[in-house]
């Protein structure tokens, strides 16, 4: 049985998922720092991590993550988990992976993404990585998509579903969080195959 693939992302109410800690210099700024997802929300971030066995990055969500991870400490092992664990960055640009247990992925995207979803273990888990999601999209390669909907209309930035890009959805879960937040987690054609 293939591993299953999972987006996760933090999302405007207008489809926004670019920056949304402020740290690509876009200029939207840290729109979800107003909003606190509560400790549900903390909860199942951290579930949700401890659930996967890989990440799957882009080059800039892991420029981003690389930059700030590695000296992260706290007492609920997130940032320790996140450290060790297997990750995958597709890029074509990259030339070092400092992060630890970081394996470059080039060539291309899909047929990488395809290759490790069939070798053995548990859930791939993509965090932001538009470009890489953009990818994916349409070949089928994603099991789930995990929401958290922030109540903010941005009215620019990279959107989640581009142009052009069609998809049958089924709900698998709605859950008010904190100041706001609805996670939604939206399972694919892919997941049923």
């Amino acid at each position: 049985m293939p591993r299953r693939l999972i987006v996760t992302e933090y999302i405007s109410l207008d489809g926004v998922v670019e920056d949304p800690v402020g740290m690509e210099n876009s200029g939207l700024g840290n729109w979800t720092g107003p909003f606190n997802r509560g400790p549900e929300g903390d909860k199942f971030k951290h579930e949700e991590l401890f659930a996967s066995e890989a990440l799957l990055l882009g080059r800039a969500t892991y420029d981003a993550f690389a930059a700030v991870w590695p000296s992260v400490e706290d007492d609920t092992g997130f940032a320790e988990r996140i450290n060790s664990m297997p990750k995958f960055v597709v890029s074509n640009t990259l030339q070092r992976a400092e992060w630890n247990n970081t394996t470059i992925q080039s060539g291309d995207a899909v047929e990488q993404v395809r290759e490790l979803k069939e070798q053995p273990g548990g859930d791939i888990l993509v965090y932001g990585s538009a470009s890489v999601v953009h990818a994916l999209m349409p070949v089928g390669l994603v099991d789930e998509y995990r929401l958290m909907v922030y109540p903010t209309v941005l009215g620019r930035g990279k959107r989640l579903f581009p142009e052009g890009v069609s998809s049958m959805l089924r709900l698998a879960a709605c859950q008010q969080l904190g100041s706001g937040i609805v996670l939604l987690r939206y399972e694919t054609d892919a997941s049923a195959t």
